[in-house]
């Protein structure tokens, strides 16, 4: 019954007209994005590794011009569309991240950008925003209700509409900071990469399992926020209606088409990671290396102690993907 449904679930997602991003497409964005981004650090880290009894990496992306990974894919994205962009204007819905790295990229391609972000995003995000150039529009209390609202104001106004998570170009993009794990480090064992939408562990999986497939790959969701995690398990996408958790980079209600076609056969696993446990691995991260994450962008780390023993004497890559947290907030948790 599983094979059946998930090929005809294949069929007619390919019929509905996404593509999956290959390994290639991957090479041919990463061109791109490294004329306007620099490849960000992978750092070891000796009293982590000690902690968990492996050979730990971080995957520095709280350190784009962003502070995010998802740059990669605003950036690759609108370099693509620019033509049509420029004509008509851009929306999209982010809780905070994607909507930086879309209104980062119309800055430099000089594109009219409006961003819908829920209710009670931080208020660094919405500044960050703000300061590209783009229109802040707040609508709904979490990501599916503002993304519904920016499709009916691409709908009503003829704007370019972004998907933030079913648009392959963006995975393309994205998957750039992969290849850059993969030239450092090519004989890592384990990656594990924190799962919102999912472009940047789908994009992962691309690139890991064309390299070499006994490269283990984890996702990492909030459990206020499980969605992936329960369209993983059952088979089927998953609506869960809403959510609760403080890491906003996780805070998506509901699993999307293009991830689940990438990651189903490919994704070694799923794990879920309280907001407590996020916390501590924001203040690992900062006394081991003295950088800033976010909830979200800690979630790796958070999931590396929960699985421990799996990765002793491993190579572990742990992507740290955003570092956006407001001053006073990241204060309070340091402080425990």
């Amino acid at each position: 019954m599983g094979d059946w449904f998930f090929r005809m679930f294949l069929s007619s997602f390919l019929v509905s007209g996404f593509r999956i991003p290959t390994f290639r497409d991957i090479c041919s964005a990463r061109r791109v994005v490294s004329k306007y981004l620099k490849p960000t650090p992978l750092m070891y880290s000796r009293k982590v590794s000690r902690m968990l009894g492996c050979d730990v990496y971080f995957k520095l992306e709280n350190l784009q011009p962003t502070r995010a990974f998802k740059v990669r894919g605003g950036i690759y994205y609108m370099y693509r569309m620019r033509d049509e962009a420029c004509r008509r204007g851009v929306v999209t819905a982010s809780t905070g991240n994607h909507a930086q790295s879309i209104a980062y990229a119309g800055s430099i391609f000089g594109v009219d950008v409006k961003i819908v972000m829920p209710h009670g995003v931080p208020q660094v995000k919405a500044d960050a925003v703000r300061e590209l150039g783009a229109e802040v529009i707040f609508h709904g209390s979490y990501f599916e209700e503002s993304r519904m609202y920016a499709e009916k104001l691409a709908e009503e106004k003829g704007y370019l509409f972004v998907h933030s998570i079913n648009e392959p170009l963006l995975y393309e993009g994205v998957g750039s900071m992969h290849l850059e794990v993969l030239e450092e480090l090519p004989d890592v064992d384990v990656v594990i990469n924190p799962l919102g939408g999912g472009s940047g562990v789908s994009s992962g999986c691309i690139v890991y399992k064309t390299a070499d497939p006994s490269i283990r790959v984890f996702a990492v969701q909030a459990e206020g926020a499980p969605a992936f995690y329960e369209s993983w398990r059952r088979g089927v996408l998953v609506d869960l209606g809403g959510v609760s958790t403080r890491a906003e980079g996780l805070a998506a209600g509901r699993a999307y088409e293009l991830p689940f076609m990438i990651l189903r056969g490919r994704l070694d696993d799923v794990l879920l990671v309280s907001d407590s446990e996020m916390e501590r691995a924001v203040r690992i991260i900062f006394d081991a290396v003295r950088q800033v994450a976010e909830l979200s962008g800690a979630a790796s780390t958070a999931a590396a102690f929960r699985i421990s023993e799996s990765l002793r004497g491993r190579r572990v890559v742990l992507m740290v993907t955003g570092g956006n947290v407001e001053a006073d907030a990241f204060v309070s948790i340091l402080r425990g």
